[in-house]
């Protein structure tokens, strides 16, 4: 299973959910859900909109596990 670690980036990066909504611009349910690992699909353009966010690279999104 592949999930993304936005919760584990914002705390690195000592950001909050509510930071990262903020500055998504995006609404809050779809955002919410990408960050708890419920969303099932996600766009090219949001990966890269984390990613200058985060300051990260789309690598550093992912983990997968068995």
């Amino acid at each position: 299973m592949v999930y993304l670690r936005v919760n584990e980036l914002l705390k690195e990066k000592n950001k909050s959910k509510y930071w990262l909504i903020k500055n998504m611009e995006g609404s809050y349910q779809a955002i919410s859900r990408l960050i708890n690992n419920e969303t099932i699909a996600i766009h090219f353009d949001t990966i890269d909109k984390i990613c200058d966010l985060l300051d990260c690279e789309p690598g550093d999104l992912f983990k997968k596990t068995n």
